[in-house]
């Protein structure tokens, strides 16, 4: 079959990308997601996964999701609301929203889908939606399924958000959505200015918790924990597939009777199947175990310390921010992609980041530092970037 010229426009497209340095390319795991991991027949120290507290493996939990096959089966075939609901679903929605001091919660397939299927039942065109310019793909995504007037203030500023909202006063209702955690520069949300914002305005409060649940906070209750706001949220979004496990499945805690209007009217729950039961009872456990105890909250906070001083040391430029995302900055898209490909040379596993993905000239590789990594682990991938870092000519 010839190639289309929707193929030909493809084909230089992507070595376009290749030339700037932009193409995204997947490497193969051969093992578990663990501090150590295989890949391409090589033993590296992982620095990228969402993996913060290093339950991805948990024996517990890994132990949960196999009860769940065995007493649930497979899967549900089904959307929840024709013969998707199992106990467990209703149990895990209920510990979920004990866990946020909410009323109810609402379980999805992904966290993309909880942002997804929020704003367009909730508001309509007499209505506003104020976003942080830099939430996440999900956010904005779902915000432009909704016909709410749409209003972007510049990230975690607030004089931008109040004018934003004084624009916004003749709406009928005002609904300010915000990451808590932002995934690319690891910085939190000024969440009690924006509390403080909304009560002067009579606006609803939502944030995104996907990095900051279980790690964040002394219970790990997530960035609204952190930051001493969690009882002025009114609505959380967040995932099972970072921090609680690392396998898949999102939420939406809030007041009963939102959570009710979504089970009725958000499509990404009336028309996906159900969440696997082994997922289910995998995140049920990781919330058993990260509040049976702050030990690894604790080995976490130390770890990235560790790795943030290790780092700024060596004359790299790492964001602030009180999260182990560490956004090691490089800015010219080809020398993160170099200085990535020699860290695995050197048997450290992490990845560049540049445009779309993060802004134009704003290049960098993030470290995600997880409480399952050693010392000596830490330690290997510092002297890792020092001498990468030198022979790039990227520190002196």
């Amino acid at each position: 079959m010839p190639d289309t010229n929707l193929v030909n426009f493809l084909r230089t497209e992507i070595a376009d990308l290749k030339a700037k340095g932009l193409h995204k390319a997947e490497r193969r795991i051969e093992s578990r997601q663990l501090s150590d991991i295989r890949v391409n027949g090589q033993s590296v120290v992982n620095f990228c996964a969402n993996n913060y507290l290093g339950l991805a493996n948990h024996p517990e939990i890994v132990k949960a999701a196999e009860q769940g096959l065995k007493d649930w089966g497979y899967g549900l075939s089904s959307v929840r609301f024709i013969c998707g609901t199992q106990d467990i679903h209703k149990q895990a929605e209920q510990q979920i929203a004990r866990f946020f001091g909410k009323q109810d919660s609402i379980l999805y397939i992904s966290c993309f889908d909880a942002n997804g299927g929020l704003f367009e039942p909730l508001l309509t065109d007499q209505d506003a939606i104020l976003s942080d310019e830099l939430n996440h793909a999900s956010i904005i995504d779902g915000v432009r399924l909704c016909k709410a007037q749409r209003f972007r203030y510049k990230h975690n500023d607030m004089a931008d958000l109040k004018a934003k909202l004084e624009e916004a006063k003749g709406c009928r209702f005002r609904m300010i959505f915000t990451d808590s955690v932002f995934s690319m520069d690891g910085d939190l949300a000024k969440l009690a200015d924006i509390c403080d914002l909304a009560d002067q305005y009579d606006a609803v409060v939502g944030i995104d918790d996907c990095h900051g649940t279980g790690h964040l906070g002394k219970t790990g209750r997530g960035g609204a924990e952190e930051l001493g706001v969690l009882d002025r949220i009114d609505v959380i979004t967040g995932t099972l597939g970072k921090t609680l496990g690392g396998a898949s499945g999102g939420f939406t805690a809030a007041k009963a009777e939102v959570v009710d209007w979504l089970r009725n009217k958000s499509r990404p729950y009336l028309f996906s199947n159900s969440v696997p039961s082994s997922l289910v009872m995998a995140g049920m456990k990781a919330l058993d175990v990260i509040d049976a105890s702050s030990d690894l909250r604790e080995k976490l906070k130390r770890n990235t310390a560790k790795m943030r001083a290790g780092l700024e040391g060596a004359g790299f430029t790492v964001k602030p921010g009180p999260t182990p995302i560490l956004p090691v900055m490089f800015g010219d898209a080809v020398a993160a992609v170099k200085m990535a490909e020699g860290l695995l040379a050197k048997g450290i596993y992490v990845i560049a980041f540049s445009f779309p993905v993060v802004p134009q000239g704003q290049a960098r590789i993030r470290l995600q530092v997880s409480a399952a990594h050693t010392d000596e682990q830490i330690d290997k991938a510092l002297t890792a970037f020092k001498e990468v870092g030198k022979s790039l000519g990227l520190i002196k």
